[in-house]
This record gives structure tokens, sequence and C-alpha cells, in this order.
């Protein structure tokens, strides 16, 4: 008669004989792969309009759209767009193909450094207002080299027709998602 009944008066379930599967957890080479994606197209993009300040017109009338411009020296500020082309393009497409997937986290150790050198020209200006973003922007970019450099990193392996179309597909997508709008703003719409 000393019989243990347990009852389950808050209907509370079990954990540990809920089953073990993938369920509604996000992964994090999900949350990975998604931040790279997003941020491989926003650092793309940006610095895609900087690249284009090549042309001494746009470049001339830039500074009464983005203040800092008129700080900073025109091949500078190409080289800075060159540079987060280069990295937003190196956070998916190196990943992505499998052919040298070591680029991936040195593209965000490179974005990194670039926006902490970001926030450090701002607070030297008094632009406090623009550092909350550069460090969200190196943050991000540091959290995508740690997971891809050490956490999850991707394994090599040789190059296939499937990934080379996967890669052209993300390159069609930037040039029609994010290039061309960007060219046709900063072309055809006066600041």
């Amino acid at each position: 008669m000393d019989q243990h009944v347990s009852e389950n008066l808050l209907d509370v379930e079990d954990i540990e004989r809920r089953p073990r599967g993938r369920g509604t957890r996000f992964p994090l080479n999900g949350a990975l792969w998604s931040l790279q994606a997003l941020f491989g197209f926003f650092f793309a993009g940006s610095g895609f309009g900087k690249v284009l300040l090549y042309d001494g017109a746009l470049y001339a009338a830039a500074p009464r759209a983005v203040a800092w411009y008129a700080a900073v020296p025109q091949p500078l500020i190409v080289f800075i767009g060159v540079c987060e082309v280069l990295g937003g393009v190196g956070l998916i497409l190196p990943a992505m193909t499998r052919v040298n997937p070591k680029l991936t986290p040195l593209a965000a150790v490179g974005l990194t450094l670039t926006m902490i050198l970001a926030a450090g020209f701002h607070i030297m200006r008094g632009e406090y207002a623009l550092v909350p973003a550069n460090l969200l922007l190196g943050g991000v970019a540091a959290f995508i080299a740690v997971g891809r450099g050490r956490l999850r990193p991707i394994a090599p392996a040789i190059i296939t027709t499937a990934r080379v179309l996967r890669s052209f597909a993300v390159l069609g997508a930037l040039a029609l998602l994010v290039f061309a709008p960007t060219w046709y703003t900063m072309t055809n719409v006066q600041f």
C-alpha cells in the first residue's frame, strides 16, 4: 500500500521524455548561413555604392546624402567600397562552393576590422549616432568569423556543377537585387 503516485498537476511535459529531434530549434549552422547571406548582400550593396563614387560628379554630390564623405578622399572611399564588396561576396561564395572555404572567416575578419576602423573614425568626428551601427555590423561579422573559423567550419570539397550554378545564382541575385538598384538610385536620383 505504499504506492507512490506522481501526478502532473500542472500538465507540464517532461523534458527528458520529449523526442530529441530537430524540432523547432535553429542550429548554429543555419544561423550562420542566414547571417552570411543577409550581411553578405548588405556589405556588397553598401560597398558598391561607395565604388560608384569613383565618378567625380557622384563624389561631388555624395556629401549632401552622407556627411562624412566630405572628410574622406575619393580614392579611400572607393577602396573601402571595393573591400566591402569583396568582403560581402567572400561571406557567401567560398562557403557555398566549398572552394577554399577558409576565405569566408577571413572575409568576416576583414569586415570586422573595417567596422572597428569606421567606429573609430566616427568617434573622432563626434558622429556618435553612427557608432552603434558600426559596432553591430562589426559584431555580426566577428560572430561569422568565429562561427565559420572555429565553431562550424565548412570542409573544402571538389567543385561540382550544382555548386557553380548556385554561385552564379547568388551573383545574379546580387546584380539584380543590390547592384542594379544601387547604381540606378545613385545615377538617377538627385541627393
